[in-house]
């Protein structure tokens, strides 16, 4: 049997956390280590738990649940998984909600039997990256699954880059509905073609864009961008 994976809990209203770590405790695989009930109680407990997941609220008295995901220090590594648990049901929230890596978003209100499936799905991609950790060499399909479970994990954007900014890029990309290069990138957001070249380079590296390579006349080939949603 896989460890249990530890979890917080993001929600002001302390009678639906109660509810929310019910649920949670009910679920096998799972166990609350912390609770907070505002964006700095939030940010402040992550940090200190590392937890392997976290059920967010949006609406929080301080900041927003998404603004607790731009202040998280989390490196890379971090196995962080969250949960949206909100009522915000916006296209602007969802949409930012996706831009920080969030791939499982509940609408309030919500049935217990939707969490647990959210639930469910978390505790299938941890194990399936325990069992893949076991060996240094890996096989076509292990390496798809670990790709398919961590793609969607909330990165950090390195240093010199703003969250606000590389979520704009991330939309106009997306809402583009084709490839584009830095050039045109950069027209539609209205910054440098340098600048929106090292975002969509940021982009290619989490998987939130492809890059692919257009081979013209002579000299060297233009790099296109396109979302793969």
């Amino acid at each position: 049997m896989s460890a249990h994976l530890r979890v917080v809990i993001v929600e002001d209203d302390i009678a639906v956390a109660l509810i929310n770590r019910e649920f949670v405790a009910s679920h096998p695989g799972f166990t609350v280590v912390g609770e907070a009930h505002s964006g700095t109680e939030a940010v402040a407990l992550i940090e200190k738990l590392r937890p392997d997941v976290v059920l967010l609220d949006f609406y929080l008295p301080d900041f927003s649940g998404l603004e607790v995901l731009s202040r998280l220090s989390l490196d890379r590594s971090s196995q962080l998984e969250v949960i949206a648990v909100t009522a915000a049901r916006d296209l602007d929230s969802v949409r930012e909600a996706r831009a920080k890596g969030v791939r499982h978003y509940l609408v309030k209100p919500f049935m217990a039997s939707a969490l647990f499936e959210r639930l469910d799905e978390v505790l299938k991609q941890f194990d399936t990256m325990r069992r893949s950790s076991r060996g240094k060499l890996l096989d076509q399909l292990s390496v798809d699954a670990i790709i398919a479970s961590t793609g969607g994990r909330y990165a950090p954007p390195p240093k010199g880059l703003s969250d606000a900014t590389l979520q704009r890029v991330h939309i106009a990309l997306q809402s583009a509905g084709t490839d584009l290069s830095a050039a045109e990138l950069a027209e539609r957001v209205g910054m440098s073609r340098v600048g929106a070249r090292r975002y969509l380079e940021h982009l290619v590296d989490i998987g939130r864009a492809t890059l692919t390579p257009r081979y013209g006349g002579a000299g060297r080939p233009e790099n296109r961008y396109r979302s793969p949603s």
